[in-house]
């Protein structure tokens, strides 16, 4: 008897920024959710000015950028080749071919052709978790994307410094219960160094921060007041619909 169960698609095609941005990423595995959109956000780059995007993944902060900020080229740097090709018919996709690029490299062997100090800004969301402290995703994609592997925390760090230019920024998205790990990691490399958490909800802890730091500035760290993403009944504020749906930057 024939099989007629439906077969799952390799990929689905989704949307950010209230379709501005549609998506092709892997129906199974990691997902892109919120944290690329904000990552982006956050990135202070103007009108033809040259940002990278450390793990890119399918290029969703990448594109979200292009789109926020006229102009601007992104290039990704993706070690897995799948979404390498994924990310690549994503610019395609969206019209972005002459703004985004990608490139396949491991950061600890990047490409030749990707120069020190090239680029205005650099952004990365790096794995959240350090091995052996979690249970490992069974989908090989999901963990490569969320465990630490032989690129740790501190690694993610001095490659995306040695990436920017002088006075450049470094821009990362991370978990906020390992604030003390990446700030330690850029203790001492960058200075101006601003923390902005994206609390859960008002009165609640926050799960994510984003962390600015600029290459070769010595002015002191400060603490942003962040943003709060959820009211108490559950609906997204004000000020995250303004960065989710509308595509607006963050001033931190």
């Amino acid at each position: 008897m024939n099989d007629t169960r439906a077969i799952e698609p390799s990929f689905t095609e989704d949307r950010l920024l209230a379709g501005r941005i549609r998506l092709m990423q892997p129906a199974v595995g990691y997902r892109v959710a919120i944290d690329p959109v904000f990552l982006a956000a956050s990135v202070p780059a103007e009108p033809h000015q040259l940002v990278l995007d450390v793990g890119c993944g399918p290029g969703a902060a990448m594109l979200c950028l292009a789109a926020r900020v006229p102009h601007c080229r992104v290039v990704g740097l993706e070690m897995q080749r799948d979404l390498v090709r994924l990310a690549g018919d994503n610019a395609i996709l969206n019209g972005m071919v002459t703004r985004a690029s990608v490139m396949i490299g491991d950061l600890l062997h990047p490409p030749p052709r990707l120069s020190p100090g090239a680029f205005d800004h650099v952004m990365a969301n790096p794995p959240f978790n350090e091995p052996g402290r979690t249970m490992a995703p069974t989908t090989p994609g999901k963990a490569e994307a969320t465990i630490e592997g032989d690129a740790d925390l501190a690694a993610w760090v001095r490659f995306s410094l040695a990436m920017v230019r002088s006075k450049g920024t470094v821009t990362f998205i991370h978990r906020a219960d390992r604030i003390d790990a990446l700030l330690g990691q850029i203790a001492g490399r960058a200075g101006e160094v601003v923390v902005f958490p994206l609390w859960a909800g008002q009165g609640r802890a926050a799960s994510r921060i984003l962390v600015r730091a600029r290459k070769q500035i010595a002015a002191p760290a400060r603490l942003a007041a962040g943003l709060v993403l959820h009211e108490p009944d559950g609906r997204l504020t004000a000020a995250a619909e303004a960065v989710l749906r509308e595509g607006r930057g963050l001033e931190l």
